[in-house]
């Protein structure tokens, strides 16, 4: 027999797990089902800048606002752009003054997950379908075997979503760019020139239609994000079991860059990470459907350069939580507020992203990123 939950939420992500904070703040209880074995079976990605008319917001309607400002990380606002002669060409510290301060994605995963009751999410469970039943009720099944029933299905399993055929037919299509990821660990010790390159907090050098990217992480290390406009297929002909082999085949795409570029990636400590960068469809919606929605990347994945997913899906989750607070007896009224503000937010939030895409590996890159950052608003002090 399938073991029955009133609300089921699939994916222990941000987004996930933000929705079963703001619901455990209103008394409802909610079944969170995760495909990782436990907390710790992976890293949870670099560092995030949680933005103050998003992210922000979750963690307040969350309680956890307080909680999160002391994981903050000191210095991260910076911002360092290069050109590929390795000219500094912008330089920002942070002085304290920013509104989208930087923290570790894993530690922000930890805070949301430290906050919720014990045993509200079930580790271990891959969704592989789901299936509508009568009365708006649906049924999902699990990699290990198993089976549940739920009054209310919540598709927070991200790119690859689970829950999305039960509403859409739309599926993520490649983007164009695809990136490289490696790790300069202990920099400071380890890699001196590249920790002066990169900086306290983001660094950014663009041109011939390519990048680099990088963080300074709280632990010290570099993450190097290597971004390409390539065919899908390009990755696939790199070696990515031999280190050596794979860093020399993208140092290919680099050639006549600086050295100290260069070293950012000939210099990363163990396996380098290939990913593609997909997205759905711009403004991609679906009809109110009884009894299932979407939110994060399982509603709109989009490109990682407008920086907007990771508060999209927090913000999403704690909307989704307080529209159902707010209509305890009525959830399809429920749901339907919330799709009402999710679809043209997300719409907008897509657009800017594949603009941001198409700056980053056009023509000009450089020079019109830098023109963004000249003409925007100083803050106040």
């Amino acid at each position: 027999m399938p073991t029955h939950h009133p609300l089921a939420v699939i994916g222990g992500g941000l987004g996930g797990l933000t929705l079963a904070r703001v619901l455990h703040v209103h008394g409802i209880e909610t079944a969170v089902f995760d495909r990782e074995n436990s907390p710790a079976a992976r890293t949870q990605g670099g560092m995030l800048d949680i933005h103050e008319d998003s992210g922000q917001l979750a963690l307040r309607a969350a309680g956890l606002y307080d909680a999160f400002r002391a994981l903050v990380h000191p210095g991260g606002e910076a911002l360092r752009i290069l050109d590929p002669h390795g000219t500094v060409r912008l330089a920002e510290e942070d002085d304290g003054s920013g509104t989208r301060p930087e923290v570790d994605r894993g530690h922000l995963r930890d805070l949301l997950l430290s906050s919720l009751p014990q045993g509200t999410v079930r580790w271990g469970r891959k969704a592989t379908g789901a299936r509508s039943l009568e009365d708006g009720r649906h049924q999902v099944a699990f990699a290990d075997g198993g089976v549940i029933t739920t009054d209310l299905l919540i598709g927070a399993d991200g790119a690859w979503s689970r829950i999305r055929p039960l509403l859409s037919d739309a599926l993520p299509a490649y983007a164009g760019i695809s990136f490289v990821e490696g790790d300069l660990r202990d920099a400071d010790v380890r890699h001196p020139g590249s920790a002066a390159l990169v900086g306290d907090g983001f660094f950014l050098c663009l041109g011939d239609r390519k990048g680099l990217l990088a963080h300074r992480e709280s632990d010290g290390s570099l993450h190097v994000y290597t971004a390409l406009k390539a065919v899908e297929d390009w990755l696939d002909t790199l070696d990515f079991t031999d280190p050596d082999a794979a860093k020399k085949a993208v140092l290919t795409r680099f050639e006549g860059w600086d050295d100290g570029l260069r070293k950012l990636i000939a210099d990363a400590d163990g396996p380098l990470v290939p990913r593609r960068i997909h997205a759905l469809p711009v403004g991609h919606r679906w009809p109110r459907t009884p009894g299932v929605t979407l939110l994060g990347d399982a509603a709109h994945l989009m490109s990682p350069f407008a920086g907007e997913g990771a508060n999209l899906a927090m913000l999403e989750g704690a909307e989704l939580g307080r529209a159902l607070a707010a209509h305890p007896d009525d959830r399809e009224a429920a749901l339907t507020a919330y799709e009402e503000a999710l679809f043209p937010r997300s719409a907008a939030s897509a657009a800017e992203s594949d603009a941001s895409l198409r700056l980053m590996f056009g023509d000009d890159a450089l020079a019109r990123l830098l023109d963004q950052f000249t003409a925007r608003p100083r803050p106040a002090h």
